[in-house]
């Protein structure tokens, strides 16, 4: 009896904030939201709170989903939950917000909780590439430049050109 074939599944990476796209239907644009987990943000009518937001590994196919709860404010103040459920950045139509006047879509998650802040991983990246730029040695110089094609004659002046009517079939 043969065993099935395992594939190694990392865990997935919690992250600190959470990216939504949001659209006011009346307006007509679409606004991004940063949003870190367990706060909430305010979007028109919709208070927008995000409770934990996973992504994969860069090493493996993306996979980003977010636990989300999304109230709408009536007019009188009395707030009532919309939404609760799991979101999909990869499939963004799947689990959105569908209100008449908003939608909500997560796009991503950022800021990996445990990670090396972003400003330090540009700094190693940078040191990184310097050192190898020193060890290497100067690359040789160039070869010249291809000629340009030529310039493309310009376009006779407006008063030059023949004058055709737009629409031939009803000039008589």
């Amino acid at each position: 009896m043969a065993l099935p074939a395992s594939t190694a599944v990392a865990a997935p990476v919690e992250n600190e904030t959470a990216v939504f796209a949001a659209l006011d239907k009346v307006t007509g644009r679409i606004q991004h939201l940063e949003i870190p987990i367990d706060q909430t943000v305010e979007f028109g009518a919709l208070r927008v709170t995000p409770r934990i937001c996973n992504s994969r590994p860069l090493t493996e196919k993306p996979d980003t989903a977010s636990f989300v709860e999304v109230d709408e404010v009536k007019l009188t103040g009395e707030q009532q939950r919309i939404f609760t459920g799991w979101m999909f950045a990869e499939s963004p139509g799947l689990h959105a917000v569908e209100h008449p006047v908003f939608d909500v879509w997560l796009t991503k998650c950022k800021d990996p909780i445990g990670g090396p802040p972003p400003e330090s991983a540009e700094t190693e990246t940078e040191e990184a590439s310097e050192e190898a730029a020193a060890a290497e040695p100067a690359p040789a110089p160039a070869a010249p430049p291809a000629a340009a094609p030529p310039a493309r004659p310009a376009a006779p002046p407006p008063a030059a050109r023949q004058q055709r009517p737009l629409l031939p079939w009803l000039q008589r």
